[in-house]
């Protein structure tokens, strides 16, 4: 029969730093305002609402939009191309791209609208003045998904979570954990193989293949660029990167012979800290599954490759999926956006994928993966989105790195029991969609309560 999924070869897409639904998510609307006319019109009006206007600058919104309007899109723009990220950006003007030239006028409005607090409406006219069509709304959901209003409509499920999905047939259709873990069990397979099956419905098998591959690929090379660039990360905040010297420390450490039992996870950290530098600094990165948790997953699969046997192509492709399939369920179950329901969807749902992938890879059986994956969301329930400054760097650098050390955690301590939890992955899930619908809109991505008040930014929205 018909059924909705989210796919994992959408849910891990390669884009650009340093937010998956502030920053990849926008430029993905305008491209698709332009598709949708037909045309680059002369002039464009974009109004950011809510969360976008709120922290839109230090993620880079404005500038995503805009790029996006005359033609780059996330896997071809470069921190090179102008602007550059920190340049300020006239709320008025002109922008150029590979499509050509348009005026634009930008308008920061942190008031939200009632379907999602991440919106963006556009109107356009032709060089007479005249307007072209009627104003277009779309929502950045989270993780670089993005739903126009009729999408918003038609996908808006009874917790009042948007999900992004593809309405196909696929062999093993499955909206829960209990549902996962039942076919896996019903039919004889691995969370991994059937993933791959339903995969390979949507996909086929060598799009799927090519893009798991790519995305292991990317996450190698993000790391690794990570580890050779030192300098200050954009956006006025002075942070330094710290993943060059600490690389630097630990390499000596080990050629010095005074390596320790815990330096595994030092590695985990330096890792997790080289991924989310490149975001921060506007690199390429894997949305895995949003922009502000991209460390997570890659810290883990590195922690893998180097401390355990065997993780070549496939491991890496079983890892994926089967973090995949635990992204899905928690995409179309609660929310994978920090602007929706707090870092607990992001970090949270990290940290959650890469347990359950890492237990895959110890052998786990689909319970023990599950139990994995409960364990290390549950221990990140009502954790709040305060970025300071608007910026993807204070707390959520650090923030990755011990989400992936609590993923390595989960993924051991799961795989030392039988896959029986008093608190199933999908209670933990229910939970965290209601303690994000109540979660105040200041520790939502807005920049307006918690650390970064603390900090010195100003609240500006009063809660009921």
């Amino acid at each position: 029969m018909p059924h909705n999924t989210v796919s994992v070869v959408d849910l891990f897409s390669i884009g650009i730093g340093p937010s998956s639904s502030h920053t990849v998510g926008p430029m993905r609307a305008a491209m698709a305002f332009v598709e949708k006319l037909g045309f680059l019109p002369a002039k464009v009006r974009v109004e950011l609402r809510g969360s976008l206007a709120a922290t839109g600058i230090g993620h880079g919104t404005d500038r995503a939009v805009l790029l996006g309007l005359v033609g780059y899109t996330p896997t071809t723009t470069s921190a090179d191309v102008s602007p550059k990220p920190g340049d300020p950006i006239a709320a008025v003007g002109t922008i150029d791209g590979p499509e050509g030239s348009v005026e634009y006028e930008m308008i920061f409005d942190p008031q939200p609208v009632p379907e999602h607090p991440n919106c963006l409406i556009f109107s356009a006219w032709d060089a007479a003045g005249n307007q072209l069509a009627a104003q277009e709304e779309y929502f950045s959901v989270g993780g670089g998904f993005i739903l126009d209003r009729a999408g918003m409509a038609a996908h808006e499920d009874e917790t009042g979570v948007a999900t992004a999905a593809h309405p196909e047939v696929v062999p093993y259709p499955f909206d829960t954990a209990a549902q996962l873990v039942a076919q896996c069990e019903r039919h004889g397979l691995s969370i991994a193989e059937l993933m791959q099956a339903n995969e390979e419905a949507i996909h086929g098998a060598e799009v799927m293949n090519t893009h798991l591959d790519a995305v292991w690929d990317v996450m190698q090379e993000c790391v690794a660029h990570g580890l050779k660039t030192e300098g200050t990360l954009p956006g006025g905040l002075n942070v330094k990167r710290r993943a060059n010297r600490l690389h630097r420390l630990l390499t000596a450490e080990y050629q010095a012979s005074t390596a320790r039992g815990l330096d595994a996870m030092e590695w985990v950290n330096l890792y997790a800290l080289a991924v989310n530098e490149e975001n921060a600094a506007h690199g390429q990165v894997v949305t895995a599954p949003t922009n502000g948790a991209a460390g997570i997953i890659p810290a883990v699969m590195h922690y893998c490759r180097d401390f355990m046997d065997d993780f070549g192509t496939d491991k890496a492709r079983e890892f994926l999926l089967t973090a995949g399939a635990i992204g899905v369920i928690i995409k179309t179950n609660a929310s994978i956006s920090g602007a929706e329901v707090g870092c607990q969807g992001e970090v949270g749902s990290a940290s959650s994928m890469a347990a359950a992938g890492m237990c895959a890879i110890l052998g786990g059986t689909p319970a023990q993966v599950e139990n994995a994956a409960e364990i290390a969301l549950e221990h990140n329930l009502g954790l709040t989105c305060d970025p300071v400054g608007g910026l993807v760097q204070v707390p959520c650098i650090e923030r990755n790195a011990i989400g992936g050390v609590k993923a390595i955690n989960a993924a051991r301590l799961a795989k030392l029991g039988d896959g029986t939890n008093i608190v199933t992955l999908d209670d933990v899930v229910e939970t965290m969609a209601s303690t994000g619908r109540d979660m105040m809109t200041k520790y939502k991505e807005t920049s307006m309560g918690g650390l970064a008040v603390q900090l010195g930014l100003p609240v500006n929205i009063t809660e009921c």
